[in-house]
């Protein structure tokens, strides 16, 4: 079970204030702070720092966030598997985010599923942003992300490399042949929301052509990939995309690929977990098993 000491100072880390610690931990004020003292005492460093009346993490106290993290969910996992000794069974908690969920894991689960039957499987679905939280949390084990990440902070496996594509729909005609992606901001632009994956990936594209979603005509933010998709088909728009999402209504002649001399993207898709868990070689055998099917 780990000290309250480190449960506090994880509470810390996450509010980065100490009365609202106290609060949500039911505690003193003065408790945090004795805490957060003892484990300064206890390593020799200190965990935070303050300017301007601002708390933030020193160096250190940023690696004892990041192991402290491993460790509180390590004891979830542990805490399940003693809950049901003569079961046998395992929990494996797997997020995805929107594009790997509906286009990339569905064979590749199946086959895992088969081939693990003393194995629970729940399958978590959200953009980048929110996965890494929940990996933060300890409310999943494992995620399948497609966007940015620190790499600091999780041990990471590939699980492919993917190519990032404009699409319209196969009839939309453009005023003038699209060459650059400049040439397109007259058009609609079909988004994901803040926090996907999918559009952190297109918004680095456009920085590098010192643009943004706002320098098209008009862009639409929209948290489904499936709606995107239909709306690309209907001609309501432009939108970027994984090949893999479009794939199918590029083959079933819907949709078309946009080709441009300035933006070839290609990004991986990669199985990431907390650095520092004692269950790193089962999360490493999970890689493996479903990369066997891919």
């Amino acid at each position: 079970m780990l000290d309250n000491k480190i449960i506090t100072f994880l509470r810390v880390c996450d509010t980065m204030n100490y009365t609202r610690a106290a609060e949500e931990l039911h505690i003193t004020q003065p408790a945090v702070s004795h805490h957060i003292h003892c484990l300064e005492e206890e390593y020799g460093v200190r965990l935070f720092e303050f300017k301007n009346k601002k708390i933030s993490l020193t160096a250190q106290g940023v690696m004892l966030r990041r192991y402290a993290n491993a460790m509180h969910n390590d004891e979830k996992v542990i805490a399940h598997e003693l809950s049901q000794p003569f079961l046998l069974r395992h929990d494996l908690r797997l997020g995805t985010t929107k594009t790997v969920g509906d286009f990339a894991i569905a064979r590749p689960l199946q086959s895992y599923m088969e081939n693990h039957p003393d194995t629970d499987m729940h399958i978590i679905v959200g953009n980048t942003e929110e996965l890494l939280s929940q990996l933060h949390s300890g409310a999943i084990h494992m995620a399948l992300v497609e966007g940015y990440y620190p790499i600091d902070e999780f041990e990471s496996v590939k699980y492919s490399t993917e190519d990032f594509i404009c699409v319209s729909a196969a009839g939309h005609k453009f005023s003038n042949t699209p060459e650059s992606i400049e040439d397109l901001t007259g058009e609609t632009l079909l988004v994901r929301e803040p926090g996907s994956g999918t559009r952190e990936i297109l918004q680095r594209g456009l920085s590098l052509k010192n643009l943004t979603v706002n320098s098209f005509s008009r862009a639409v933010e929209i948290g489904s990939m499936h709606v995107i998709l239909s709306l690309v088909e209907g001609d309501f728009g432009i939108s970027f995309m994984y090949k893999r999402a479009a794939s199918q209504a590029i083959e079933a002649g819907s949709l078309r690929e946009v080709r441009l001399n300035d933006f070839h993207v290609k990004h991986d898709f990669t199985f990431i977990w907390n650095k520092g868990s004692i269950h790193d070689s089962i999360y490493s055998d999970v890689c493996k098993s479903f990369m066997k099917s891919v």
